[in-house]
């Protein structure tokens, strides 16, 4: 039966082939490989371990099939390098050139996978997706794989955020220093004053806004990891009573005393469409009047059918299911209304596509430089599957279908808004 169906497998490798001109080759559970061009295969070669998975990508050839198969272990990448196979393979084009085959043609030679008895395979790793909304079980699952793990690709600083690239021979840490200083002179901030992040992440933005502009700093995550992180730094920076970081829900926040500056760096994506203005009311409820509010996060390019804009994009039902449950990201039209409508004047929108999409690169070649360390410390499916997600990111920011969006505005007041007029 296993040969039969390798025979058919080949056929329809065939037919793709002609249809599609993708430099790589299919390895089948036979051990036979099939070059899907002249000359491809000793590059990237992608496994297909079982006549099920074959059926499955027949039956529903999406990146979200290729996706769950590559969670269960039925595919793999092999030694291909995740962006490269991602660059040399557009799904798009894949699945137009699926499309353009003859109907007639591809059912008679995959006739032999319809009727087969061929049992399921569980995946290798859990999925989060669906359920009702729990952002701190959200959060958990997308942060608290460990400290040790983020550390192999991130950077020096632990900032999971767009670094700033002021010339094309920077380094990732480099880069995110600049980011961090970027947004505390966007955010004018001055000794003495009261600065709140929510979502402060490991702590980079905090410390730094504190020893090197003399701010008190306060900050809140959901992440236990992180939080365990941040307290051990600052205690070894020495800057207790000056930087605190709490383990909270920032709706919960109250204070008897509003905060000079806000800053939101790659946190928003986490509160959900419904969320917004709730939201953007609890900034304003935190602000002092006048006071500054930086808003640094991911977007999705809005569609022609603005109504469609909540059905969600391959990319999304990947990242939800297996790296980034409950994320949805908003476009910046959306963003600047709400922040209009929620009692904000917006000042400055900076585009920050292209330096996401150089920060994702660094880290997909740090992560895959690191891989064996990653598997070690959270299993080689999950370290596959994160490997895919961030050549996955590095390639929609390269396509325009992700962007990023630095805005400043202040809480909204009658006259003079006390932002320089000039830059």
């Amino acid at each position: 039966m296993s040969g039969h169906l390798g025979s058919s497998a080949k056929h329809v490798l065939g037919l793709l082939g002609q249809a599609v001109d993708a430099p790589v080759a299919i390895r089948l559970w036979t051990g036979e490989t099939v070059a899907m061009k002249p000359g491809a295969g000793t590059d990237i070669v992608i496994t297909v371990h079982s006549p099920r998975a074959f059926r499955r990508l027949l039956l529903k050839p999406s990146l979200l099939t290729f996706a769950d198969l590559l969670a269960e272990g039925e595919v793999d990448l092999g030694e291909a390098h995740p962006l490269r196979m991602l660059r040399s393979v557009d799904h798009t084009t894949l699945m137009a050139g699926v499309a353009s085959i003859s109907r007639l043609k591809l059912a008679k030679a995959a006739l032999p996978f319809l009727f087969a008895r061929l049992p399921g395979k569980p995946n290798e790793i859990a999925s989060a997706g669906g359920g009702a909304r729990d952002d701190k079980a959200f959060v958990s699952f997308h942060y608290d794989l460990s400290n040790a793990f983020y550390g192999l690709f991130l950077g020096e600083a632990m900032i999971y955020s767009s670094g700033y690239f002021r010339s094309t021979g920077e380094t990732l840490d480099q880069a995110q220093a600049n980011k961090i200083d970027h947004i505390c002179r966007k955010l004018l901030l001055k000794p003495g004053e009261r600065l709140f992040e929510t979502g402060s992440g490991w702590g980079a933005l905090l410390c730094h806004a504190a020893m090197e502009y003399g701010v008190v700093a306060h900050g809140v995550t959901l992440s236990k990891e992180q939080f365990d992180f941040c307290q051990a730094k600052i205690a070894q920076l020495g800057l207790e009573g000056r930087v605190t970081v709490e383990l909270r829900d920032m709706r919960s926040l109250e204070t008897a005393e509003a905060y000079d500056k806000i800053a939101q760096v790659g946190m928003f994506e986490h509160v959900g469409l419904d969320h917004h203005d709730a939201y953007f009311r609890q900034i304003r409820k935190l602000l002092r009047p006048r006071g500054l509010y930086l808003h640094d996060a991911a977007t999705r390019r809005v569609t022609k059918d603005v109504a469609r804009f909540r059905e969600k994009s391959v990319y999304q039902k990947f990242a939800d299911r297996y790296i980034f449950p409950g994320g949805e990201m908003d476009h910046v039209g959306l963003t600047l209304t709400n922040l209009e409508r929620n009692g904000f004047e917006v000042h400055d929108v900076e585009n920050m596509r292209e330096h996401y999409q150089k920060t994702a690169e660094h880290w997909t070649d740090r992560l895959w430089a690191n891989r064996e360390k990653a598997a070690a410390l959270v299993g080689w499916p999950r370290t596959r599957m994160w490997l895919f997600y961030l050549g996955l990111t590095v390639v929609a920011f390269d396509r325009l279908l992700l962007n990023d969006f630095q805005i400043v505005a202040s809480r909204r007041v009658i006259g003079a808004s006390g932002y320089p007029q000039s830059r």
